[in-house]
């Protein structure tokens, strides 16, 4: 979770935050040109709470829409960055789908007994 009135966090904590690697970061900031994070003087990266509400959604897009690069970039540009209540809308929609998967697994389940129970006798 964010912590409350920090106003920048590391890569290290910004990795811990999306249980992302520090390498896909540094990729993704080269690929999404929407994604540039401050640098401090010592020239580490600084994120602030929108970077990382943005590296949210482009994960969100990659790992769970299925979205090539290109693709996610695209979808980005149809999204207006600054409005973090329309990337929360877009990922709204995510909720419901951990519970459908567990539906599908329960259903699967169920079949592979009867499967089981046919050729057991």
């Amino acid at each position: 979770m964010l912590k409350e009135g920090k106003t920048y966090y590391s890569i290290s904590e910004v990795c811990q935050l999306t249980a992302l690697e520090p390498h896909v970061l540094r990729y993704w900031e080269s690929e999404f040109s929407q994604l540039r994070p401050k640098k401090n003087r010592a020239g580490n990266r600084a994120y602030r709470e929108k970077d990382i509400e943005l590296i949210s959604y482009i994960k969100h897009l990659l790992y769970e829409e299925k979205f090539t690069t290109p693709g996610a970039k695209k979808k980005l540009s149809e999204v207006k960055i600054g409005d973090p209540e329309q990337m929360k809308l877009e990922l709204a929609g995510t909720e419901k789908k951990p519970l459908e998967m567990e539906e599908i697994k329960r259903e699967l389940t169920e079949i592979l007994l009867v499967i089981k129970g046919k050729t057991d006798q």
